[in-house]
This record gives C-alpha cells, structure tokens and sequence, in this order.
C-alpha cells in the first residue's frame, strides 16, 4: 500500500498522459489526409488527435494544443498556465508567443563543458543550464522534481475551467495543421540559443528589384562598349 505522501505526491492523469503521449506522429484514422499529425491533446481523454478528429470528439471535453519548435513539443505560456504552475520552469520567446518546452531536451556539447566548468545555473533535474533566476527547463523536469522529492501536486495544479479550453478555439485552425493567423502547429526554426532563449526567426527577404535594376546596367554598359561612330563631316 502506497504511504500517504506518495499518494499526494502523484501527478493526475491529465499530466502524466501530457508527458508521456508522442505528438506529431501520423493519425491512424487519417492516413489518406495532408497534415494529419497528432498534435492536440484532449485532457479529459488523455489521448492526442490530429485536427480531422475535432468534427468527430466530444465538444464538451476541454482541448489543448501542443506546438513543435526544434523537433521539440512546446506548449504556450499562457495556456499552460491555466492547468498548473509554471513557475521556477524557463520560458522562451519564439514567434512572439512565450512557451514552455515539455519534455526534458538533450544536452549540447557546449552545455556539457559549461556545465563541467561549473559556470550559470542550471535545472535541478537535468543540469541544463538556465538562466536565472529559473531552477527547470521543461515542464517534466518540475514534475519530476516535485515526485521525486514527494511534494504534493496539489499545491501547484489549477483548477481550469473547461470552457478555456473549449473545441471553440480551433475554429480558425486549418486542416493543414495551421491557423489563420499564421502562427500554425509549428514554429519556425530559430538560429540557436542566446543568454535570452532562442533568437526569433528572421525572414530573409531578396531585394530582386535591386538585382534587376543592377542587370539592366551591366546590359546598358556592355552596350555602349561597341566601336565608336563618328558622325559625317560636313
């Protein structure tokens, strides 16, 4: 018989399933479909589905998307805050939305060596480093910190309303897995990480009207290097 206060300490079934599920694999029932990969995640069932499986869930039942960023899950701030503390757990700021990575990343070579010179602060369950004043990288690495240490789930999980989390708010997401407002299931790939998080996507924009503008000199130019015509005397 479990003790007391492993019992308290015990996530709810919600979370566990949000951890362990694989998001963005193929949907079985969707095969034939273009972007049919699972990427919203029901808390009620704890099950993910892909997009075309919304006409066919239960409405009432309260629905969260996850978004991939670097072939990582990541969830939004905002959102997650409403289902548990996100507290003490390093936020990024990718496409101008703050998220929150999910399952613990791999480390890096240079993190390694940072970690080994004993340099910055790091997460109090993987050792990543971190910013300050953060001790978690991703959301299962408080999880498993709280579990471990047998500390009571209760204390930091939100009693939601359903109605945030309502079928309503994928009326804008595509069959493709995007949303109009053009900030789909995946994230832009940034160009690394900086002492601030990830750096924000940059578009590079060609300049073609330049380019041809340029073109159109260098063809006037080599026109004008014929052999020069002197005009008749009179």
């Amino acid at each position: 018989m479990e003790s007391g206060g492993a019992a308290a300490a015990a996530a709810p079934a919600w979370l566990q399933g949000l951890m362990a599920e694989t998001f963005f694999s193929g949907c079985g029932a969707h095969q034939d479909r273009r972007k049919n990969e699972k990427n919203i995640f029901c808390l009620n069932c704890c099950r993910s589905f892909c997009p075309h499986c919304l006409p066919s869930h239960l409405p009432s039942h309260p629905l969260l998307q996850v978004r991939r960023y670097v072939y990582q899950d990541v969830i939004r701030l905002d959102d997650l805050e409403k289902l548990i503390d996100c507290s003490c757990i390093q936020p990024y700021t990718i496409n101008s939305a703050k998220v929150i990575f999910l399952n613990q990343r791999a480390q890096s070579r240079s993190s390694s060596c940072k970690q080994l010179n004993g340099s910055g602060n790091t997460c109090f369950t993987c050792d990543r480093i971190l910013q300050h004043p953060f001790n978690f990288c991703s959301l299962s690495c408080k999880v498993d910190h709280m579990v471990t240490r047998g500390e009571d789930m209760s204390s930091v999980l939100r009693r939601f309303d359903d109605s945030d989390f309502a079928i309503s708010q994928f009326e804008g997401l595509l069959m493709d897995g995007s949303d109009h407002e053009g900030s789909g299931s995946h994230y832009e790939m940034g160009r690394g990480e900086t002492s601030e998080g990830p750096e924000e996507p940059r578009l590079v924009r060609r300049n073609t009207k330049t380019k041809r503008g340029f073109m159109s000199m260098v063809s006037l130019n080599n026109r004008r290097k014929g052999a020069p015509h002197r005009s008749p005397l009179s």
